[in-house]
């Protein structure tokens, strides 16, 4: 059932559109490359069951958790609807 001016499935195509992004995003983040035996922030050992499940750390997990709580992100408005606009 299409809503106003919007074609028929138009509310899934904006929840796969947001779902795709939020995956690109999330593996564009994802480290590359050989990890490090020490922690780039804190200069601690990476534990090494941390460094064998993922071989290109760079950091330990406490740092990464930090540094995963410090990203903003940021999409694109997909309800651009005059009807959102005006609400």
């Amino acid at each position: 059932m299409a809503n106003g001016w919007a074609q028929d499935g138009a509310v899934q195509d904006q929840i796969e559109d947001t779902v795709q992004d939020a995956v690109k995003h999330a593996r564009a983040r994802l480290a590359g490359g050989q990890g490090t035996r020490f922690c780039e922030d804190c200069g601690e050992e990476i534990p090494k069951a941390r460094r064998e499940a993922q071989p290109s750390s760079r950091t330990c997990i406490p740092c990464q958790i930090e540094r995963d709580g410090a990203v903003r992100v940021s999409g694109i408005n997909r309800r651009g609807s005059k009807d959102s606009q005006l609400r």
